[in-house]
């Protein structure tokens, strides 16, 4: 008896060794995909918070284009009351309503080219920005601000990306971004660029640089040269220009 029970534990324990073995393999598996489903969970959260920044900004300029159609609705009915008030008061003057009609017309044909024109370079601000930001990486969204106001495509570069402090020679890290912005420069080939250089509050004392006026200028002619020299921007389309310290995103009240 004694025997038969030692046997029987023998049996027992390797079968429970056995069994111990697949589930750890099986426990295993399991953990590879949650750890997969998990990473794919985080991504599409990122991807969902991308979205719905870009519909937000999608949305706020669908509305001034809405605020800017309503101006010129406004202004094409006023224009016809204007010719409504003048067929009421001339039942005589047949010639010159006849040519106010046509000027009214004329006028009329002119707001409908102006609002197809307007249309038609609202889309091209809304595609270049769209291609614009999709080329970018998340890393570098975070130091380039690119948005659509009045009409003009405004694409703003952190100075700590571009340059040292004091500095105007741009730097190895801006050069991967700036490629990027060159090539949206270069498909877009009707829009004329115009640089702005700007620095903080901090007085500057260098040789050939005389203040921060100085200093703005000579950033943004780096960009202007860059784009020119390495990557084939005409330069026909190029302007530099400096703010100094006069446009500044912050008070400039602390060191950050």
């Amino acid at each position: 008896m004694i025997n038969g029970r030692i046997i029987m534990m023998v049996v027992l324990i390797s079968g429970l060794f056995l069994t111990s073995c697949g589930g750890k393999k099986r426990y295993a598996a399991l953990q590879m995909q949650h750890q997969d489903l998990t990473e794919r969970y985080q991504q599409s959260q990122i991807e969902l918070a991308e979205s719905r920044t870009k519909v937000k900004n999608l949305e706020e300029l669908l509305e001034i284009e809405r605020k800017n159609n309503a101006s010129l609705r406004d202004a094409l009915q006023r224009l016809q009351g204007t010719l409504d008030m003048s067929i009421n008061q001339n039942t005589q003057g047949n010639v010159n309503i006849s040519k106010l009609v046509d000027e009214i017309n004329a006028s009329n044909r002119y707001i409908q080219h102006l609002v197809n024109t307007k249309n038609k370079s609202d889309s091209l601000n809304l595609v270049l920005t769209n291609n614009l930001t999709r080329s970018l990486s998340r890393e570098e969204l975070r130091d380039v601000d690119v948005k659509v106001l009045k009409g003009v495509v405004y694409i703003s570069l952190s100075d700590n990306m571009l340059y040292r402090s004091g500095s105007y020679e741009i730097s190895t890290r801006a050069g991967e971004t700036l490629s990027k912005i060159a090539k949206i420069i270069q498909d877009y080939r009707e829009y004329d660029v115009l640089i702005e250089g700007n620095t903080d509050t901090d007085p500057i004392s260098q040789k050939n640089i005389r203040n921060n006026w100085d200093l703005s200028v000579l950033r943004a002619s780096s960009v202007v040269q860059a784009l020119q020299t390495q990557y084939g921007v005409d330069p026909k389309r190029l302007t530099a220009g400096g703010r100094g310290e006069y446009n500044p995103v912050a008070d400039n009240t602390t060191p950050d």
